[in-house]
């Protein structure tokens, strides 16, 4: 029984970090868009900088989330655990929004930005929900209201 806590407690962990991870990505994806609209109303070289070092400080968030997403199904084979998400701006996109600086190719990243914000939160809603119907099966709702020490 203790083993089958212990799990149960590792498990949650790992879904508490993820939302910490993904709630990580979402900030830093705010951030990107609140430069891109910067970016739209006329920035220039120098907030194309600072937007693309925060989606690239977001997919850094997001490489390790889906490394811990790859970990926690293989913990939990018999429980549905959502796929995990990439951001959806690649390295043409990048390129095109440097090279061709402009409305149209600003406006273009704003809504990739926007998009990928919306694909995090998805995520992390599913995870919670994984976290809640965890808690409340029998052994979850156990190690979510006692602490112990083996």
């Amino acid at each position: 029984m203790i083993y089958i806590l212990n799990v149960m407690e590792q498990i949650l962990s790992q879904i508490d970090e993820l939302i910490d991870l993904l709630n990580g990505a979402e900030k830093k994806l705010k951030s990107a868009r609140n430069w891109g609209v910067v970016d739209v109303l006329g920035g220039g070289f120098l907030t194309n900088l600072i937007k693309h070092s925060k989606i690239n400080s977001a997919r850094d968030y997001m490489e390790r989330a889906n490394y811990l997403l790859g970990c926690l199904q293989e913990s939990l084979r018999q429980v549905s655990i959502p796929a995990g998400c990439s951001l959806n701006i690649g390295t043409f996109s990048t390129f095109a929004d440097f090279l061709f600086d402009g409305f149209v190719f600003d406006a273009y990243m704003s809504v990739k930005i926007f998009d990928n914000i919306h694909s995090v939160r998805e995520l992390k809603r599913r995870l919670q929900d994984v976290r809640d119907q965890l808690s409340s099966s029998s052994f979850g709702g156990y190690v979510e209201s006692h602490s112990y020490d083996e």
